[in-house]
């Protein structure tokens, strides 16, 4: 993301109350939410717009790689910035500290299948969430990409 762009922060007043709290202390506090679930501070560029938005998602690891859950709280929409990952897949993460550039993908159905337990277990409501809606709920994979 260039560095004189704007980023336009999630509309939701504790999720921008939290992403402003993340990025401000520089990855050290904000870094949780809901009973300790660790978080993350994903910016990626709409696909309408054009501009670069920013949100905190609850996340899970597959080795060096970040798995986050489209799960919009069991709705039986995607939400809005997994439709931006679709379609424009180049983010930016912040991780606590740590800021990298990242590649989005959606996990195949045989990889859910096996990561969806560990995902759970770090958020417990996304088991509800799933039996809420007959809609699948992707998850993504960021993948650290070069500089």
């Amino acid at each position: 993301m260039p560095q004189d762009e704007e980023i336009v922060i999630s509309p939701t007043d504790w999720v921008a109350d939290q992403a402003k709290i993340y990025e401000e202390s520089n990855g050290t506090e904000g870094t949780t939410m809901q009973d300790g679930a660790p978080c993350l501070l994903l910016d990626y560029r709409g696909r309408r717009t054009g501009a670069w938005r920013r949100t905190v998602l609850i996340y899970g690891q597959d080795g060096d790689d970040y798995l986050i859950v489209a799960s919009k709280g069991g709705a039986d929409e995607h939400p809005l910035w997994y439709l931006n990952l679709v379609a424009e897949p180049d983010v930016e993460l912040r991780v606590g500290a740590e800021r990298f550039k990242a590649r989005a993908e959606t996990v195949p159905p045989e990889d859910k299948a096996r990561l969806w337990p560990g995902l759970v277990e770090i958020f417990p409501p996304y088991a509800d969430y799933q039996r809420k809606t007959d809609r699948d709920i992707p998850v993504v994979r960021l993948r650290r990409t070069a500089s």
